[in-house]
Formats: structure tokens, sequence, C-alpha cells
């Protein structure tokens, strides 16, 4: 046997071509169906709750500011935290409501 031949039997056998697209394929599938499309639902639920926020209810901002909500303007949001003390804060700061969360946490000291 010569050098040729060696190389030539090393070589894979052509035409695993389509089974690397169907792979891709699958693969692009998988991320979507765990990754995207889970986010694209979060992100519409918050911005439900960011359009039907309402005077008194009780949220938090990005950055960790708990507060009632005063007054409500087209992009911004006037939060009551502590006494008299009033800030304005954009619309997409907020992240949550925890009126519920205050309610749980009555509960259990409640039952302590």
């Amino acid at each position: 046997m010569n050098f040729l031949t060696l190389l030539q039997a090393a070589q894979p056998a052509a035409g695993g071509g389509a089974g690397f697209w169907i792979m891709i394929l699958l693969l692009f599938a998988v991320m979507w169906l765990f990754m995207i499309r889970p986010q694209r639902k979060q992100q519409k639920e918050l911005e439900k709750f960011r359009n039907e926020l309402k005077k008194g209810d009780k949220i938090v901002t990005a950055g960790g500011i708990y507060g009632t909500v005063a007054e409500i303007q087209e992009r911004t949001v006037l939060i009551k935290v502590d006494g008299e003390i009033k800030l304005r804060v954009d619309k997409n700061s907020i992240v949550r409501d925890y009126s519920t969360d205050a309610q749980a946490a009555n509960d259990q000291a409640q039952q302590k």
C-alpha cells in the first residue's frame, strides 16, 4: 500500500450533510422552546402588569425600592416610599407587585 490509498481510506464518506442540518434545526427548535419562548411570555406578563398599575398598588422597583403607587402618568409613576417621601420613577423600572408577598408574610407572622 502506498501513502495515497491510506489517505483515501482515512477520509469519511460523503453524504452526512443532511444529518448535520437536521441536528442544527433540532438544536434551534429546542433552544427556542426552552429559552426564547418563556422569556417572551415573561416580558408580556410584566408589560401587562405595568399597564394595569393603579393608585394604591404596592410595588418594587428594579433598584429594590418598595413603595405604594401615588400617581401614574404615561411614562412615569410617583411612588410613596416612607411617610411623605415620594419618588418619581420610570414605569419600566417597576418589576413586581409585593402586596401578595406582604400579605403572605403577615399570615406567617400571625401563625407564629
